[in-house]
């Protein structure tokens, strides 16, 4: 279903006065700080923004932009490795906060702006977009995506990221839709329902553009959908294909769930995924099977939750599929990002994919074929002897949620989550946020109901999560060894970030946003910023010089050099 188009919000603000004031308080110099609040009045003469329309050309050549960051993950491989290196390991200790953005809304925030030729677009909770000058943070405009009282969402207000395409963005939001907006003014260009909301569907994740495509996923898994993978018509918002993501009856594969619990089997794909334009297939990652804990009422695999899918770029045909955790009972979602690198494996160059999961398995896969060629614990684990020649885990028996609760690592959070990796071709090593808990796991009798939470059980923290750690770990992916890590408390919730400076950088979830050594895991710098870090950092240049950008609590901070 589509709409008529909304008038954006223009916001245009100007400078707050307290800029000395809050450059005490963040321990730096005054005169260095720029604050704009998107709250005040609109300053004259902001304009409208200016950049080049973003050609398919430039998507596929992304890499080739490093002053760019065209994607939520900054290529389509999904690297999230930039060329850029006037900071590197010499001079990253002289960062010092240039600009800071305020979200009007206090959610949680998870956004990866997007910089274009200057332009940074920032989505906002719980499902708004603004545009601002990437040198000092001053908007442009405004969109507020209005949005029901009666949302059913798991996990937060929150949006993580925006697609681009020519003059246009595309934005996924809370009430299921996928909307097209001007670049230059904010305006809707078209609006296409992509679910019903009512039954528990929601969308958070930032689109991928394939050639003139959108391809987006589906949140919902604790409600009890079905699972699906669809590509817009990014002109007019038509739906080119839809694939499901629990096949039906009239497949082979839907033996692997037991009676009719593949109408509400969950499987959703509430994260952003990658694409090989030399292959021509997308790579999608798919959630926990649903109910969560209850297994008993969907005996079976469960195909093709917890997977990671390989779909054609034109028709979204499977092309193979390769699920980590089968009949998964412990919420581990492999909506991990898909990481495409060629790397040498036993001594033949290979086009991998790296996929650090959810449950505390690290593995390396052949992308062309989804072949598995290794797979090690990257992190704590209690539930698996180990992983057998085809990558299928060997569980341990009285691992199952129970009536009583039984403890098994890693909790349902995972080793791992939605926050990004980073791979960087210059060291060879995937980055990533890793964490060693546990969690006690119940199963209680539920019956499903459309539109209402669908878990069949529960998860609770068998001791403080603060007494577990959080780690930033360099994963060598011709291995599966880990190189070194960098220990952190309390636990973390960001992305990483690699960068051509020999360079790593994350933060914790107390707010202190910090700089690694890429070869070594050695801390080069580090800010408090005080605030909840649950995003992932980005980079870009404008005028030769690189800033670094990280959203912690509801404020967007940019760094650069001292000057």
């Amino acid at each position: 279903m589509q709409t008529e188009p909304r008038r954006a919000i223009r916001t245009e603000a100007g400078r707050l006065t307290l800029r000395t004031c809050l450059a005490v308080l963040l321990g730096l110099a005054p005169g260095i700080l720029s604050v704009n609040a998107s709250a005040q009045e609109p300053a004259a003469g902001a304009g409208a923004p200016v950049f080049e329309p973003v050609t398919w050309e430039r998507l596929v050549n992304a890499a080739d932009e490093p002053h760019n960051w065209l994607m939520y993950n900054g290529t389509l491989d999904s690297r999230r490795f930039s060329r850029l290196d006037q900071v590197d390991t010499a001079n990253v200790a002289d960062l010092e906060l240039k600009w800071a953005y305020t979200i009007r809304q206090l959610d949680r925030t998870e956004t990866t702006p997007l910089v274009v030729d200057g332009v940074m677009f920032i989505t906002e909770s719980p499902s708004n977009l603004t545009a601002v000058d990437a040198t000092d943070g001053r908007p442009y405009w405004r969109y507020e995506h209005p949005l029901p009282d009666d949302l059913r969402i798991c996990c937060g207000r929150n949006n993580r990221g925006v697609a681009i395409l020519g003059e246009t963005l595309y934005m996924s939001t809370l009430d299921a839709h996928l909307v097209a907006i001007d670049a230059r003014s904010g305006s809707v260009v078209w609006d296409s329902e992509v679910a019903d909301y009512r039954n528990g569907y929601s969308k958070t994740a930032a689109p991928l553009i394939v050639k003139d495509r959108v391809v987006t996923g589906i949140a919902g898994g604790e409600f009890g959908i079905r699972g699906f993978l669809d590509a817009y018509d990014a002109e007019n918002g038509d739906r080119a294909w839809r694939t499901y993501t629990i096949p039906g009856p009239d497949h082979p594969d839907n033996r692997t769930w037991s009676g009719d619990s593949w109408r509400t089997g969950g499987s959703p794909t509430w994260i952003t995924g990658s694409y090989d334009p030399e292959l021509d297939l997308i790579y999608w990652g798919t959630g926990n099977p649903g109910p969560d804990y209850g297994g008993d009422v969907r005996m079976g695999d469960n195909l093709y939750a917890d997977s990671v899918l390989a779909l054609d770029g034109d028709t979204g045909d499977m092309a193979w599929y390769f699920q980590f955790t089968p009949h998964d009972v412990h919420d581990w979602d492999a909506i991990q990002i898909p990481v495409l690198a060629d790397i040498e494996f036993e001594g033949e160059p290979r086009r991998a994919m790296l996929w650090a999961n959810r449950n505390a398995f690290y593995y390396t896969l052949d992308r062309e074929t989804g072949e598995f060629l290794l797979g090690k614990p990257f992190a704590l684990q209690t539930w698996a002897e180990g992983l057998d020649g085809s990558g299928r885990p060997i569980r341990r028996p009285g691992t199952a949620p129970s009536l009583e609760g039984t403890v098994v690592a890693p909790t349902a959070g995972g080793a791992t989550n939605w926050w990004s990796p980073a791979y960087s071709p210059r060291t060879g090593l995937l980055y990533v946020n890793a964490f060693d808990g546990e969690g006690r796991f119940f199963v209680r009798d539920e019956q499903y109901e459309a539109g209402e939470r669908y878990t069949g059980g529960g998860v609770q923290a068998p001791q403080p999560m603060d007494n577990y750690q959080s780690a930033i770990r360099a994963i060598d992916p011709a291995t599966g060894d880990v190189r070194w890590e960098f220990p952190m408390k309390p636990r973390a919730r960001s992305g990483v970030l690699a960068t051509a400076g020999g360079l790593v950088f994350a933060a914790t979830v107390d707010g202190y946003f910090f700089a690694l050594d890429a070869a070594s895991g050695e801390e080069l710098w580090r800010i408090p910023l005080g605030g909840a870090v649950n995003a992932n950092p980005m980079t870009y240049a404008v005028g030769g010089a690189q800033y670094v950008t990280m959203a912690v609590g509801n404020t967007v901070y940019t760094f650069g050099l001292h000057e």
